[in-house]
This record gives C-alpha cells, structure tokens and sequence, in this order.
C-alpha cells in the first residue's frame, strides 16, 4: 500500500519537481493549487515524466471548508509537504499583509487539521532568508535566527515558530523544517521549470526570458556589496537536488527515525556564487550572450550567504549533485522549450 501524500502547491515550480521524485519514489501524491503562480497543465507534464497522474485538487488552503474537503475525499493522507505560499522579497515589501495572510493562515489551517484525519507529520518549506545576513559562513542551522529582512522572510520565521509551538503544545505531530537556499534550473527532460505568472521575481526566470529576447535587459541589483565582484552571492541549488531532499526527508518523517519532533536542516550546495558568476556560468555553458545591466540596490536583499549543508549529509543522507553549468543550462533548455510550445 503505497503512502498518501498531500502536496500544497503542487503545481508549482519546486512542488512540482517534489511530486515527480516522490512518484518516482513510491509514494502516492495528492496535489492542491489555487493555480495563483502556476498553471493546471503541469499536472499533464508530470503525468509524461512519471506515467503516473496524481491527484489534483484546485483548492486554496485560505478556504478552511475546501481544504477539510480534500481531507476527507482522500482517505489516509499520512504526510504533508506544504509549499503553498507566495514567495518574491520585492512584492512582500510592496504587499506586506497579502504576503501574512497567504503564509500564515494556510499554515495555520493545515495544522488544525491534522490531528483531526490523522496525518503524521509535515514537511514545511522554509528558507535561508530566515538568517537574514549571517555573522559566519557558511551559515548552519543552529546560526541565530535575525530579524528579517523582508515581510517574506518573516513569514518564514514566524511559520517556523508556530510548528514549533503547535508541537510543544501536544499536538501529536511531527515536522521537518527544509531551510532552502536559492532553488534554480528546471527538469532534465524540459517538461517542468520555473514559469512564474507575469514579470519573474526570481533572477533565473527572467534571466532566461532576457537571454530568449522576451525581457528587454537583466538587471543586477547592486555591484557595490563587499563580495569580490560587488554583486549578491547566494547559494543556487538545482530543483531536482532540491526536490530529492523533501523525498529522504519524507522517509525519515513517516518511519519515525526522528530524534526530536522539529528537526531543521540546510538544504544548500554549501557554495556561494554572485549574481555575476551565475551569469558568466549561464552564458559560458550555453553560448548565449546576456543584455545585462548594473542597477541599485533592492530593498530587501541581503549581501551574501550560502549554506553549511553537513547536517542534510550526515543526517538525511542528501547531497547536492548537480553542477551550476548543468543547472543553468536546463533552465535555458525549458525556456526554449516553451518558446515551442508558444508560451512566452
């Protein structure tokens, strides 16, 4: 009897790669999306990687009543992975009660609701931004949590605090905390990638728009940082790599090898780029030239950070495995996919 799995925000761009691999993985997935940043058609493409077609429920898990639906159609879910949040540093400064609304009553909802359908545990997917700049790098899990740069970034500590608090209080719960760094590329078959709805808020979407001629010039926010080139340095991780943390972290979840009811753990190449390098790397590994240019500072981004990713190693059993030049060149190979597919 495969394991039932419920999947928040499953059609997007890293909870769809989750499914894939927990597919691939034996698991049997139910997906639900309010389709907000992300199209229903993505269910037809994991279907074509995986030949398995999961579930999948147009459900916003603000709507209480919806989201018990779901619970009680699919019997026996036993674990949730909840990725359904919004997700730009740059709007959640501009929209700052959308973004605590989306983050926290979601989260909220889903917790009132396990314990009633019996559901073991939750992965939450939570994010370096939690850090906020670290005083040492690479930054690991037991690093002081800071206050946060962007309402995004808070929403992040403060879901993280209400797992714990829920747990403390007797829930009879448990929960992995997955501490992302800067999740990019698309799946090596070209059939899933990041395809955000609008302008890109994340840099390798509309890197590759620019590169494809949709966007008419990159920005780089910033070159004069103190980092060897001026530019931000983060952590890119590719989304498969990514998607295979939330897998093991499953296994461990649901066969109860957990020494504590929270664990946290650093999922991160533990290698910093700058934004510079990512360009350099996308431009030599693809031989397309970028029309980039310098410009200020965004509010809400920090210098530099990348992970000390030991704990994942040793703990879960995950490594990092793709390399960047690999990485970028998928993203541009699902970009020139939808330009085939006539999506721009």
């Amino acid at each position: 009897m495969k394991q039932r799995i419920l999947v928040t925000g499953g059609t997007g761009y890293i909870g769809s790669h989750t499914v894939v691999e927990l597919q691939n993985s034996g698991y049997d997935v139910v997906i639900i999306d309010n389709l907000s940043n992300s199209r229903e058609d993505v269910v037809d493409s994991i279907e074509k990687i995986t030949n398995i077609r999961p579930a999948f429920e147009k459900v916003d898990c603000l709507d209480f009543q919806a989201l018990e639906n779901v619970f009680k159609k699919y019997d026996g879910i036993k674990g949730i992975i909840h990725f359904a949040a919004s997700k730009a540093v740059g709007e959640s400064v501009k929209k700052p009660l959308l973004y605590y609304r989306n983050n926290l009553v979601s989260l909220i909802n889903l917790l009132e609701l396990m314990p009633k359908y019996s559901v073991d545990g939750i992965i939450f997917s939570s994010s370096c931004t939690v850090y906020g700049q670290p005083d040492i790098l690479p930054v690991t899990e037991e690093a002081p949590i800071k206050k946060a740069e962007s309402p995004y970034g808070n929403t992040k500590q403060i879901n993280e605090e209400i797992i714990r608090d829920t747990i403390a209080s007797g829930s009879p719960i448990n929960s992995i905390i997955l501490r992302y760094f800067n999740p990019i590329g698309a799946h090596p078959t070209a059939l899933l990638g990041e395809l955000p709805n609008g302008v890109p808020q994340n840099l390798v979407p509309f890197l590759t728009q620019t590169a494809m001629g949709i966007r008419e010039q990159l920005s780089v926010f910033g070159n004069d940082y103190n980092t060897p080139d001026g530019s931000c340095i983060r952590d890119y991780i590719n989304v498969v790599d990514l998607a295979k943390a939330h897998v093991v972290a499953m296994d461990r979840l649901l066969n109860n090898k957990q020494l504590e009811r929270v664990e946290v753990f650093n999922i991160g190449t533990g290698n910093g780029l700058s934004v510079l390098d990512l360009i350099n790397a996308f431009e030599s590994s693809t031989g397309v030239k970028l029309n980039y240019k310098i410009a200020g500072r965004r509010e809400g981004d920090i210098e530099k950070v990348w992970a000390n990713p030991e704990r994942a190693n040793n703990v879960l059993g995950w490594k990092a495995e793709v390399s960047i030049e690999e990485t970028v060149k998928s993203a541009w190979n699902w970009q020139l996919k939808l330009r085939e597919k006539g999506i721009q």
